[in-house]
Order: structure tokens, then sequence, then C-alpha cells
């Protein structure tokens, strides 16, 4: 049903603000490439999901696939046109959503790229059924890598205030339910401390440091895309940790390698390292039907220790 998954809110939100964005910024978007982004991501989710499921059973015993025998009589039911879980293509639906908002193509064949890419990330670099590289971010990276006409434009929000009431009042409502929040505050405290920092130092007048820090599309970064939470570390404090190490590198990035992309490639280069701080400090892996039962993730981590 309907704004019954807090994913539902959020591929809301996504879509109004794709919507609010070619209407107020005059982006060159063309809505067919945002069609099929769309159809990408949900048409490789499916078929991941499908080729993942038979995987074992092929493994196994490629025969018992082909026929029913009495001497299999608990043989899983592989029925390819109706699977058992289809909540993941809401996870689809928000990637195709987040790279439609951010990456810029002018063909087809890169957008086909960058979005089948960034769904079989996550089937591929996982570990524990968990993956460790946010999947729009990993299809952008991708394709600006791999193709010559891909792009991203960091500013194309550019700094209105109304777009930054707008950002944090929505992703709040969603951070406070999946309760990622202290994601978004250490990396936003994080990077706002140095950006202060090296403005004093450098003598410069405030409406420089609040010019960088009012970027929508940093906000959307910090909102809606460092805070996936089956792709970031589980315990608070790698949370905390991390957000911080993403935001020093994005900082080092942007000032002394004047990258107008840093976040992307922060967050694609520390994505690992969501391996190692897991084993550091162990916590449940975040799941959406806790959240949609209305637990929240603390009252989870009592129920499962």
């Amino acid at each position: 049903m309907l704004l019954k998954d807090i994913r539902d809110y959020q591929i809301l939100f996504l879509s109004l603000f794709l919507i609010l964005g070619i209407g107020t910024r005059d982006w060159t978007l063309r809505p067919e490439l945002i069609v099929v982004a769309i159809v990408t991501c949900l048409v490789t989710q499916w078929l991941a999901e499908r080729a993942t499921s038979i995987a074992p059973y092929l493994k196994q015993n490629i025969a018992n696939l082909l026929k029913r025998s009495d001497n299999y009589p608990h043989q899983p039911n592989l029925n390819l046109i109706n699977p058992q879980k289809s909540t993941s293509l809401r996870s689809a639906a928000i990637t195709a959503l987040s790279l439609s908002l951010l990456l810029r193509t002018e063909h087809y064949s890169t957008m086909i790229l960058a979005a089948s890419l960034a769904i079989l990330s996550k089937f591929i670099f996982q570990i524990g059924h968990k993956h460790f590289f946010n999947p729009a971010n990993f299809g952008i990276i991708a394709a600006i890598t791999f193709t010559k006409d891909a792009w991203v434009s960091p500013g194309q929000w550019g700094e209105d205030w109304w777009y930054a009431l707008l950002f944090l009042g929505t992703g709040g409502m969603i951070l406070k339910r999946v309760g990622r929040w202290d994601t978004t505050a250490a990396f936003l405290g994080s990077y706002a401390l140095l950006e202060a920092i090296r403005n004093l130092w450098l003598g410069w007048t405030w409406d420089v440091y609040f010019h960088k820090l009012m970027s929508g599309s940093l906000l959307l970064f910090a909102l809606f895309m460092i805070t996936d939470p089956r792709s970031i570390p589980n315990a608070k404090i790698s949370r905390l940790l991390w957000a911080a190490s993403i935001a020093l590198l994005t900082f080092i990035l942007r000032n002394y390698f004047f990258l107008s992309t840093a976040v992307f490639w922060a967050l694609f280069a520390l994505a690992p390292s969501t391996i190692i701080l897991d084993y550091l400090w162990t916590a449940p892996i975040f799941s959406w039907s806790f959240v949609r039962s209305n637990l929240s993730f603390s009252r989870r981590q009592q129920l499962t220790t």
C-alpha cells in the first residue's frame, strides 16, 4: 500500500524535487532520459533478483530445476514472474530518481550504463547481505569515469534559502523515521567547521562561507544520499566517524584539488571502509521492516540483544 513505507515518501519528495527543479532552475534535462533511468533501474533490479534467487539451486543441482521428483518433495517454488519480495523496487526507483536529479548526459546509452551499474553494484559489492556502495553514487562515478558525455553540476540548485528549508524539512522527516539524522549532522557539522576555519585563516568575508554551505546540492547529498541506511555503517559511533571522514575528504578535494564533484568522489572512496567499521563496532543491520512497523532503531537494538 502506498505511503505505508517510508521509501514511498522519499520517492514522492524526490519526484517533487525533480519537477520543481525542471520548472524553476531551467535544467537541460530531457524527460525521456528520466524515463530511461527509471525503466533501466526497475528492470535491472528485477532481473538481478531473479538471477540471485535461482543461483543457489543451480549450483546444487541444475537437473532438479527442470523436473519435479518425488525424491525432492521440498523443492522450492522458483516463480520468476511473481517474486516473493517486491519492496526492493522502491529502492530501485529511489536510485533512478537520484540519478535523474544529479547526473547529466545527452545519450541514452550513458544513462542506461549508469542506472544498470548502480543497481548491479548492490548485488556485486556486498558482504553479509549488505552492500557498501551507495547505488546512485556508484552509477554517477561509473558514468563520468567510463564515458565522455556524463557530468554532474553540483551548483544546479543554487543557494536559494527556500530550497534549503524544503530539503531540510523533507529530509528531516525521513531521517527521523529511519534514525540516521546523526550521519547528516556529523557530515554537515564537520564540513561547516572546516570551512569556517579556512574562512578565518584566509580572512574572507562570511558571505563566502555561507555561499558554500547553502548549496542545494550539498544538502541534497547530505540528506538523501549519504544517509542510505542499507549502505552506511550500522553502529552510531561508526556512522559519526565515517561521515566526518567524508566531510574531511570532501573539504580537501574541493579546496586543494578544486574538484567540483568532491562529495561524490569522497563517498565513493570511503564507502568500502564501512566493512571495517562494521567489524570494529557491531550493531544490527538496518531493516526496512522495522521502520514499516513503526519500531525505532534503538528499540530494534534492544530486541536483538
